[in-house]
């Protein structure tokens, strides 16, 4: 380990001192200390680490030939061992119309490959067709995981020791621009292939198939049928899932080397950001003072409000960075919300330049303080002149995270002192206090709502819904967790007539998120659920394929409720009453999932 910790902090001097036109000819570190044997922050081409786990050839002995095989969206494949849950040629997945849905195959057997390739042909139905356009086809590649806390009630905690972990490789990238990959013998590599119906499509059968080769050598061919029902998911934009992901674009300006919001900077966040979009994310997260969340992520947030104490006492703010960011975000399609944080940074630490000295000067205050009270207030005034001028105000919350009730109260007073009419969220416990306060309020899994606060908060128009972190076990999204238990997330929201789901961090990435996704703070994929160049990856896109049913279920919902269909609303409230969080431990997510699924399909 002592190695490897040198070897880590010479990595970390590099990434702080080393001008950005050196960094390709320097191998990348990860956080747990493993060379990468490649140059730093890779981008559309890389190698994965290798394997910790042997291979046994025992394992292997009754693989005869090449195996090209559909297997299951429920299976993260492991490299080195033989796939167990597999399905035949033909696959036929159905869909409504405006739906994405997914499959992946594998392939595996005891001969090195050279160069594998796959392609999917169009998809048809008679005369009508889904075309190349609405496919995404990709490899799964592996990146190195580690698991949860010993005692396996959660994943909190400083992570210093990666050999107090069992590190593994996991699949979970979904690399679309590798369009060839060498496969050693004994090794399984998964592909995956996600069909975006088109809105305008007939319902019918669509039928395609999927040719794998070994260069020109074919090594098998599979069947795709989507049976694309005569009903329609809303667009997108329409969706009324509220979706929050904590964004970081200081992440993005580190490992693509580009000055923080120059043009290179929005270029390269784009494609990033537009998956985002195309989850049904409603929210901005913006930073409006220096380090809200002090150190947690690898890169900090820096503030996008510029605070100036002048030469006379006064306080000046300057918003352009705030503006850039928001502008960006709205130009992509994020219209719904702005977050603000923090009033309440985990530090009670303020930075701001110091006319008087020319320097950067912090002050440690808190709620309830009249210097607090004084800086706060002049900065909301001006900040609510200022989102009045850009249209943005009604849209616009301060936020807060994981505050106690004594400090939120004192918060609100000088929020509402400043802007009567400045609206407010927050993520964190569940007090009686705040029900009627906040405009968007986010509880942790473990905590309930009663039905009643719930319909009384949707009435006002109040945001109601939860979130997951690194307290809970199950259902989680780190990289090591079950695919579904990201998609049962948005299931369980529709079961607890919920509007939607929060979670910490979309891209807050480590230093080799494609090849190392641990952490020195939290468990392995934790900080982030998207890749560099705009990469997705199965977690994710089964947190959308959730986010999909619950608009489903709020359609199929709302029309068994006009047409009387008692029997229909019967059967699928109770496929979701089965949902509880305790159980998953013992009862795969995969079955809650798959259960309701069946039962929002047949119609």
């Amino acid at each position: 380990m002592k190695n490897k910790s040198v070897l880590l902090k010479l990595a970390l001097a590099m990434v702080c001192c080393v001008p950005f036109t050196f960094y390709a000819q320097i191998n990348g570190v990860t956080h747990a200390g493993r060379n990468t044997g490649q140059p730093m922050f890779p981008k559309k081409e890389y190698k994965e680490l290798s394997n910790p786990v042997a291979v046994n050839p025992a394992n292997w002995s009754k693989v005869n030939g090449i195996n090209v095989k559909w297997g299951t969206v429920d299976e993260r494949y492991a490299k080195e061992v033989p796939p167990t849950v597999l399905g035949s040629n033909t696959i036929e997945l159905t869909a409504w119309k405006g739906e994405r849905v997914a499959a992946q195959f594998v392939v595996f057997g005891k001969e090195d490959l050279a160069n594998v390739s796959f392609d999917v042909s169009d998809l048809s139905c008679g005369k009508e067709k889904i075309g190349q356009s609405s496919l995404l086809k990709g490899f799964v590649r592996y990146v190195m995981t580690d698991e949860l806390n010993k005692n396996k009630k959660g994943a909190c905690g400083h992570r210093p020791d990666a050999s107090l972990w069992d590190s593994t490789l996991v699949a979970d990238p979904i690399d679309h621009f590798a369009k060839e990959l060498a496969i050693p013998a004994m090794n399984t590599q998964p592909a995956w292939i996600r069909v975006w119906v088109p809105q305008d499509v007939k319902a019918g059968v669509y039928s395609g198939v999927v040719t794998v080769k070994n260069g020109e050598r074919l090594l098998g061919k599979l069947n795709l049928k989507v049976n694309v029902k005569n009903r329609t998911l809303p667009k997108v934009d329409d969706w009324a899932f509220h979706l929050d992901l904590w964004q970081n674009p200081y992440a993005v300006a580190r490992y693509y080397q580009v000055e923080p919001w120059s043009k290179e900077h929005f270029d390269v966040m784009r494609p990033i950001m537009e998956l985002y979009h195309q989850a049904g994310g409603k929210v901005i997260t913006t930073s409006i003072m220096h380090k809200p969340w002090n150190g947690q992520t690898y890169d900090y947030f820096e503030s996008m409000v510029t605070w100036m104490k002048k030469l006379d006492g006064t306080w000046s703010f300057d918003f352009s960075v705030f503006d850039k960011w928001v502008e960006f975000m709205m130009g992509i399609g994020i219209k719904k919300e702005i977050g603000c944080y923090s009033m309440v940074p985990w530090a009670l630490s303020f930075q701001y330049f110091d006319q008087a000295s020319n320097t950067l000067k912090f002050m440690k205050t808190q709620p309830g303080e009249e210097a607090y009270d004084e800086m706060w207030t002049a900065m909301l005034t001006a900040f609510a002149k200022h989102l009045k001028e850009k249209g943005w105000f009604d849209i616009t919350h301060i936020s807060m995270d994981e505050r106690s009730i004594d400090v939120m109260l004192k918060t609100l007073k000088v929020i509402r002192k400043a802007d009567p009419k400045f609206k407010i969220s927050m993520a964190g416990n569940l007090y009686q206090e705040l029900l009627s306060e906040l405009d968007d309020y986010c509880i942790p899994l473990r905590l309930k709502y009663s039905k009643q606060d719930i319909e009384k908060r949707r009435a006002e128009g109040k945001v109601t819904t939860f979130y997951t972190c690194c307290a809970e076990p199950y259902p989680n999204t780190f990289t090591f967790s079950a695919p579904a238990e990201a998609e049962w997330l948005g299931l369980y929201a529709a079961m607890a007539n919920l509007d939607g789901y929060l979670r910490w961090a979309f891209n807050s990435w480590v230093l080799e998120p494609l090849l190392d996704s641990r952490f020195i703070s939290w468990a392995a994929g934790d900080t982030y659920m998207v890749y560099p160049e705009g990469r997705t990856c199965i977690r994710f896109e089964r947190l959308v394929a959730g986010i999909q049913d619950y608009e489903k279920i709020r359609i199929l919902r709302n029309e068994y409720k006009q047409k009387g269909n008692t029997s229909a609303l019967r059967n699928l409230e109770k496929a979701l009453s089965t949902f509880d969080e305790l159980k998953l431990n013992e009862i795969p997510a995969s079955l809650y999932v798959n259960r309701v699924k069946a039962e929002i399909n047949k119609f």
